[in-house]
């Protein structure tokens, strides 16, 4: 194996505390002395997101407003209120560090229904508010593909929904498609509901933040579409297209709200193909083999079931409860399937090699990435080599060298 460093286009980073108080200027003559505004935060790992929310609080509490924060994760943290909280702490995000209250519950209340008669919930704090915004970062979702994906949309309809909301949005779509129901469903919170629009923030290939916007929700729809060309533009891939083996280091609520994201890995959370194929997505990816959860994600496993094999030891730090029921709500049950698993990654990595069925196992196309948002560096095996040397994108960082184990035969830390 060496490293290989993927060389990525320029993109302008934000000072990002200048950037969230020139946008809260933007909506200064809308807020009154004494307006309650809530503010809904996620529970994904967006860069700077303690700084962004805390200045965001900062210039409402400049201007009068009284402002809170809602946590807005649907079914996130087994659809409890306390997990939910615990899991903003856990960004820094805290009533003693933001200085205003966090009203977090599950309870929801009716705003209306859909033109086929499905119910449209928000969390119940929301509905009490004078004004409610939301912070989320834009990219491409992992469910669908289409002009929107996860945003200030998709949080303001499924993260505000709680597991009410989540669930109900998730049987629409089903029916109707991702797209179509979030569109629908958003259109009917602009009428019936104090939302205001949101900061939308777009993260670079190196998940730093390249662009903070407030977007106002009359033009929430089309401007999102704006920000969701650049955030695609500026994702990072996996720069090779036919891949034995992929060894992926950690999966985790707080990388992707599928575990590893299936815009990387070119697997569809609702299914996938791993025999040969006349057309297959790309990248294609006979194997993946997944070895750890992050600490984040306690136990939520979403996503493990993209993964042929796994180890004992991910399986027993899986919490089921809170796994199956963020696959139930989101009417995904690939997710959480458990795949055959190992007592350690040298057996995993040995047995899933055999069903690959080469020729020659030291010429197998392996690549190991740490997770699927950092892949600024991964690593490649030799039959890699060549091709890295001669491509201007990519750059060749280490000497080839076996895999290292330590004594309980899992492989050493990602450098």
């Amino acid at each position: 194996m060496f490293t290989v460093g993927q060389e990525f286009p320029d993109s302008s980073l934000c000072n990002v505390a200048e950037a969230v108080q020139n946008e809260i200027d933007k909506i200064a003559t809308a807020i009154q002395p004494g307006t309650r505004i809530g503010i809904g935060v996620g529970s994904r790992g967006i860069t700077n997101i303690k700084t962004i929310v805390q200045f965001t609080v900062q210039g409402l509490q400049a201007r009068g407003a009284k402002p809170f924060i809602i946590p807005a994760m649907g079914s996130h943290g087994g659809a409890s209120a306390i997990a939910q909280t615990e899991l903003l702490a856990e960004y820094g995000i805290t009533e003693e560090s933001m200085g205003v209250p966090i009203k977090a519950t599950m309870e929801v209340q009716s705003v209306g229904n859909t033109l086929e008669g499905s119910e449209v919930v928000w969390a119940l704090p929301a509905t009490e508010a004078d004004a409610v915004m939301v912070i989320n970062r834009i990219k491409p979702h992992t469910d669908f593909s289409g002009k929107i994906g996860s945003g200030l949309i998709k949080m303001a309809v499924v993260g505000l929904g709680k597991r009410v909301g989540a669930s109900n949005f998730h049987r629409a779509a089903s029916r109707n498609g991702y797209e179509t129901s979030l569109r629908e469903r958003f259109k009917l919170l602009t009428q019936a509901t104090p939302f205001i629009g949101g900061l939308g923030l777009v993260e670079d290939q190196f998940h730093q933040t390249a662009h903070i916007e407030w977007v106002p929700s009359v033009d929430a729809e089309s401007r999102e579409e704006v920000l969701f060309k650049k955030a695609s533009a500026l994702m990072p891939r996996i720069p090779y297209e036919s891949i034995d083996l992929l060894i992926v280091d950690r999966i985790g609520k707080n990388i992707s709200g599928a575990g590893m994201d299936p815009n990387i890995i070119g697997r569809s959370i609702h299914g996938y193909l791993t025999s040969p194929q006349e057309n297959p997505s790309k990248p294609y990816i006979r194997r993946i083999f997944v070895r750890d959860l992050t600490p984040e994600t306690h136990g939520n496993a979403i996503g493990i079931g993209l993964a042929d094999m796994t180890t004992r030891r991910l399986v027993e730090a899986t919490d089921h409860e809170i796994t199956f029921l963020n696959a139930l709500t989101a009417l995904s049950t690939n997710g959480a399937k458990i795949p055959i698993y190992f007592d350690t990654d040298k057996e995993a990595i040995h047995r899933v090699l055999d069903t690959l069925a080469l020729d020659q196992a030291d010429h197998a196309r392996i690549i190991r990435i740490q997770d699927t948002l950092n892949l600024a560096k991964i690593q490649a095996s030799e039959a890699f080599f060549e091709e890295t040397k001669n491509r201007t994108d990519l750059t060749v960082e280490s000497p080839l060298m076996p895999l290292a184990f330590n004594g309980e035969e899992h492989l050493l830390p990602f450098e």
